[in-house]
């Protein structure tokens, strides 16, 4: 079995609380949480369902080495 390194963004949900998280390789792909850690637990399960619906298409893997993470800083 191989392992995959997704890339996920966590925000915080400023209506209900908790977090929204979203997976950036995998278009449409995001969950919730109300801790950090429940929303990671929860896009893990939100990017394997993702995978074999894109295995029963026959679809590949995204490549996610070429999601990178990086900071801009801006002055206003």
């Amino acid at each position: 079995m191989k392992v995959y390194d997704f890339k996920v963004l966590l925000e915080p949900d400023e209506e209900t609380g908790g977090y929204v998280v979203t997976c950036p390789s995998l278009p449409g792909c995001y969950s919730q949480g109300n801790t950090v850690e429940e929303a990671l637990a929860n896009i893990r399960e939100a990017i394997e369902l993702c995978l074999e619906d894109m295995a029963e298409l026959g679809e590949p893997v995204p490549d996610t080495t070429k999601t990178l993470i990086g900071t801009v800083l801006v002055t206003a």
